[in-house]
């Protein structure tokens, strides 16, 4: 391999630098036709696996095991479950394996790395004057012993490193962002602001412009066009791009090689109506089953553990929340082929019947006909639509009207599963489940609180949440 700084990669020299550290990362640019190993001598998948697996390992940022993905899915279907003008966009996702055959449980989840809009990273590569051709390496800074240097790494284009490893359009830099930037500021008025949002006295109004708003690293270079910060500093303070992690809703032994996903469209409003969207949950939306737009993923262990056929229980998922119970359905479905299976019963919650009842005619199907949710089963299935009366119904109001069913099945040692938002919903419950035990069982809300801890300490009480 044969380093060297390319004619066409900008050099950076301020006066004000001298003021402030080097940056961690050094950048070694390479001329691609002078001896450097070959970078696209695999095609199709597997050089696709090469590209996340080379720019992610030059990512200190990147936890350990998280450079290379695990496989490759291919979007087959995208669904949108909830009612136009709904107020909601709510999706239904299934992806075949096309990398390698995959094994989950229920409860497992699933980690995907987004994609970032193309438009955005030319911008952030255009308005940082960077060579998009260019060929890198990147390694943390060794003191000045250029010994150090770690020959082993194969180059990547600087556009596919950005577009793998830095979130520069969904992301808020943080305070030293704006500190680094004030050096490399031409305009005096542009770092004197940049000066004063990263000082103490300037907090509050750096929280309004950048965190408040939400404005991204291209925002904010784009507000302060005199700057301009060398490549090195970029890489250490554009946030990582991050995978996001989504309850996986389906079970692999009723859709072998595929995985489903519930996923809520996250969009919002700033304080001044800018409109902001979840990078990821967009992302996938955007998809188009009938391209071949392939999806670098994980899978990791959930906080909701797979429970045997025999034991009982009590799952409450309101709104994408019943993600994971859709697989929990599923697998125990396919056990009660075989050998009968304890009792379900499952507690669903949503605005409205008519414009975002999740899967219904999934659960009416296994909540029929001596299904696994089914009364006849011992189980039950029970929906609270908030909106569709005066009076606000939640899935609390649901767990206390089968208070007498709920005792029963705890005191057969059931196990409780609760997943969604993680606002007020968990703790509601939780009060709805000691007013249970309390009522059921003649004791105090003290001795009732004390019995579900006991239950969580046992392993019999999960909650996962998620903001």
């Amino acid at each position: 391999m044969n380093p060297k700084l390319l004619p066409n990669c900008p050099v950076f020299v301020n006066p004000d630098a001298a003021l402030i550290d080097r940056p961690r990362a050094q950048i070694i640019y390479h001329d691609i036709n002078e001896g450097v190993p070959p970078v696209s001598n695999a095609t199709g998948l597997k050089y696709l696996e090469m590209q996340v697996d080379r720019t992610r390992s030059m990512t200190p940022a990147v936890p350990s095991g998280k450079n290379r993905p695990e496989c490759f899915l291919k979007m087959t279907k995208n669904l949108r479950l909830s009612r136009e003008g709904s107020g909601k966009d709510v999706r239904h996702f299934e992806f075949d394996a096309v990398s390698s055959s995959i094994e989950y449980e229920v409860g497992d989840v699933l980690e995907i790395l987004p994609g970032q809009s193309s438009a955005a990273v030319d911008a952030f590569i255009q308005r940082c004057n960077l060579n998009p051709e260019s060929y890198i390496t990147i390694q943390p800074r060794d003191k000045g012993n250029k010994a150090g240097i770690n020959t082993s790494l194969f180059p990547v284009k600087l556009k596919t490193f950005v577009e793998l490893n830095m979130d520069v359009a969904s992301a808020s830099p943080r305070r030293y962002f704006f500190e680094v930037m004030s050096f490399f500021a031409s305009a005096e008025h542009e770092k004197e602001r940049l000066q004063y949002f990263a000082s103490p006295e300037g907090r509050d109004d750096l929280y309004q412009y950048n965190q408040k708003e939400r404005r991204t690293v291209l925002e904010v270079l784009e507000d302060f066009p005199s700057v301009q910060m060398p490549f090195e500093w970029l890489v250490q303070l554009v946030p990582p791009l991050k995978t996001r992690a989504f309850s996986i809703s389906s079970c692999h032994s009723a859709h072998p090689n595929q995985v489903h996903l519930t996923v809520s469209v996250v969009t919002w409003k700033t304080p001044y109506k800018r409109k902001r969207s979840g990078l990821c949950s967009s992302w996938l939306a955007s998809l188009d089953p009938q391209q071949n737009v392939l999806v670098a993923v994980w899978f990791k262990k959930g906080s909701l553990p797979p429970p045997p056929p025999s034991l009982p229980l009590i799952l409450i998922g309101p709104g994408t929340g019943c993600a994971p119970f859709r697989g929990f359905v599923e697998v125990r479905a396919l056990q009660n082929e075989s050998d009968p299976t304890a009792p379900m019963i499952f507690f669903f919650g949503c605005r409205n019947r008519d414009n975002d009842f999740l899967y219904q005619d999934f659960w009416m199907k296994h909540s029929q006909n001596g299904g696994v949710l089914s009364e006849d089963k011992g189980g039950g299935f029970y929906a609270a639509f908030s909106r569709d009366q005066p009076r606000k119904v939640y899935v609390q109001h649901k767990i206390k009207e089968q208070s007498t069913k709920i005792w029963g099945l705890l005191s057969q040692g059931a196990s409780v599963y609760i997943a969604g938002s993680s606002n007020k919903m968990p703790s509601d419950v939780l009060s709805a489940f000691e007013d249970i035990v309390s009522a059921e069982s003649g004791v105090s809300k003290e001795v009732a609180s004390r019995w579900i801890r006991a239950l969580e300490k046992a392993g019999k009480y999960y909650v996962e949440a998620w903001s």
